[in-house]
């Protein structure tokens, strides 16, 4: 089939959750599909990894210029005079809403594939090629809890609205499209509850299983809890500093040795600020796939308090991988269909959290039968060639069922 495909970011390098899952499912998906990718960039540079996509994942790239940053006064005055939300505002591109005007103007095309719902008013609003949409986060759920949680206090009425309309705009993009996919059970009952009427699949997330170094010793006397994230995303921020100043201490009351290594992209300064001798800080950068790999076989204990809605959980299908045994908290692994107990422990207060981490050091055959286990889940479910391969049938039903 002959694919257009439109992603808010540029698949390569693979530094958020996002671009991981795209880049790995076109690597699979370039086999049986003619893709043409058309990518939002927010700065000229990421122009020199074109020719790596056009060689390794797919036949065409066009990039379109958005906003460098996302709090500019233009975009804050549009939004606030505008219908629409602000994660709309500054994601919007006139560039990429003429470059896939004259793709489907010029070029045959069976499919328009759309990540995230907030690209698809580049999509013309005529157009009769169907549209597959993924939504691989409910993102008003993930602004609710910002404004709930961490928005000032003055500022939370008027943040309200705009959540609000970020709620009735993604709703109506869910129904423009002929099929909406969600990444977990959990979304895709969110939507349905929603939006009753709507055909929604599920393509989980994955993980490329040979990228992944394989631990294979449990025993340490010094204990290091891994964290991973992109540090953009306020809810790995929230889950490093509960972390560091909740879950830590009460480690290090049994485990006195015990260290938290935070590692990821784009730290803020609140974040480095508490780097001491028992918190190691590596900001990496967003191209640095080896210090992620190297923090997965390293590290002892992966700990995941996200408490915040969304994301893609990309980082705990790694950890699974590196046979890393887990301590999250239930939101952490939402959606991956975990047994608590058998692939990871799963507790959401730091106290049992803390409690779990120091069960695992000290049963280091406790914490092997857990990675075992959780090692052969991921390969009996979130194999990309497996994911890429359920992506491709639906691309086949939406396309016959469409006149």
């Amino acid at each position: 089939m002959k694919i257009l495909m439109l992603t808010p970011y540029l698949p390569y390098p693979d530094s958020s959750g996002g671009q991981i899952r795209t880049q790995n499912l076109l690597k699979h998906l370039k086999k049986k599909h003619d893709i043409t990718l058309v990518s939002l960039i927010k700065d000229p540079t990421e122009t020199q990894y074109i020719p790596i996509l056009e060689k390794n994942f797919c036949k065409k790239v066009k990039v379109c210029l958005r906003s460098r940053k996302p709090f500019t006064l233009k975009n804050i005055i549009k939004t606030g005079f505008s219908l629409q939300p602000f994660l709309v505002v500054r994601n919007f591109s006139k560039q990429a809403q003429q470059a896939i005007a004259y793709e489907l103007a010029n070029n045959h095309y069976d499919l328009i594939h759309v990540e995230t719902f907030y690209a698809m008013p580049h999509i013309p609003s005529g157009t009769k090629v169907p549209v597959v949409l993924v939504d691989q986060t409910i993102e008003f759920k993930v602004y609710q809890h910002y404004v709930k949680e961490v928005a000032p206090l003055p500022l939370r009425p008027l943040l309200n609205i705009d959540v609000l309309k970020l709620k009735h705009w993604e709703r109506f993009y869910w129904r423009r499209a002929n099929r909406v996919i969600a990444v977990s059970d959990k979304d895709k009952e969110e939507i349905l509850r929603l939006e009753p009427n709507l055909r929604v699949d599920i393509v989980p997330n994955g993980v490329n299983l040979d990228f992944f170094k394989q631990k294979t010793s449990w025993k340490t006397s010094k204990p290091t809890i891994l964290f991973v994230g992109n540090f953009h995303w306020l809810q790995n921020i929230e889950a490093a500093q509960t972390l560091i100043t909740k879950i830590l201490p009460l480690v290090k009351k049994k485990l006195p040795q015990a260290r938290v290594w935070i590692v990821g992209q784009h730290q803020p300064d609140s974040l480095k600020a508490l780097a001491s001798d028992s918190v190691l800080i590596s900001d990496i950068a967003e191209d640095d796939a080896d210090s992620i790999v190297k923090a997965y076989k390293e590290a002892d204990i992966f700990c995941t308090p996200i408490k915040g809605p969304g994301g893609t959980r990309l980082k705990n299908l790694a950890a699974m991988a590196s046979r890393l045994p887990i301590v999250s908290s239930s939101v952490g692994m939402a959606g991956l269909g975990i047994n608590p107990g058998e692939h990871a422990i799963i507790t959401d207060s730091p106290k049992s959290m803390a409690t779990a981490i120091i069960d695992l050091v000290n049963n280091p055959k406790k914490a092997e039968s857990l990675t075992l286990a959780s090692r052969r889940y991921v390969e009996q479910n979130f194999s990309y060639q497996v994911i890429a391969d359920k992506l491709s049938r639906i691309y086949q039903q939406v396309s016959s069922q469409t006149p």
